[in-house]
């Protein structure tokens, strides 16, 4: 008879749901493996799964005895509470997205600065007080004339550039 009504569920699994839920589990643990010693610092793991990461660098290169690892990797993870993991996971993929949103934001700032004009430098102005008028000015009209030539460059670049440094979303 179990204790309480974790046992009883656990008494339930198929043979297969646990095998599937290991299979689970090794891939985390494989992404834990190739995630750079930087984005591990920024991650709250146990010292025994530091240590088992620790090792899993030192054997990268051993393909066998890293697969068997990371099995043993897994059946750490099990036992562990997994939630702060996944919440660090989280934040860090959220950061690349809202980098990545950025970026097309600016780009598309720049395209609009290039093609609309005066109207749009003005108005970019007013909004960001840290654009330098001439500057801006400058980089837009510099971009325009290489789009004009149908080649994109330096100063399209540039813009970009000064963008990105000069306005904070």
């Amino acid at each position: 008879m179990p204790d309480s009504a974790t046992e009883f569920d656990e008494e339930l699994k198929s043979k297969s749901e646990i095998k599937r839920e290991m299979h689970q589990l090794q891939d985390f643990a494989e992404r834990l493996v190739k995630l750079s010693k930087h984005q591990r610092s920024k991650i709250p793991f146990t010292e025994e799964i530091k240590a088992d990461l620790t090792l899993a660098d030192k054997i990268q290169n051993k393909h066998e005895a890293l697969r068997r690892h990371i099995r043993h990797m897994a059946k750490v993870l099990s036992e562990t509470d997994l939630g702060p993991i996944n919440q660090a996971l989280d934040v860090m993929a959220n950061k690349h997205q809202q980098e990545s949103s950025k970026h097309i934001k600016l780009e598309t700032l720049r395209d609009a600065l290039i093609e609309q004009g005066n109207d749009t430098i003005e108005a970019t102005l007013a909004e960001h007080d840290l654009l330098e008028r001439q500057k801006l000015r400058q980089l837009v009209r510099m971009a325009a004339k290489e789009k004009a030539n149908e080649k994109l460059g330096k100063h399209y670049r540039d813009l970009f550039a000064y963008l990105k440094e000069s306005i904070r979303f």
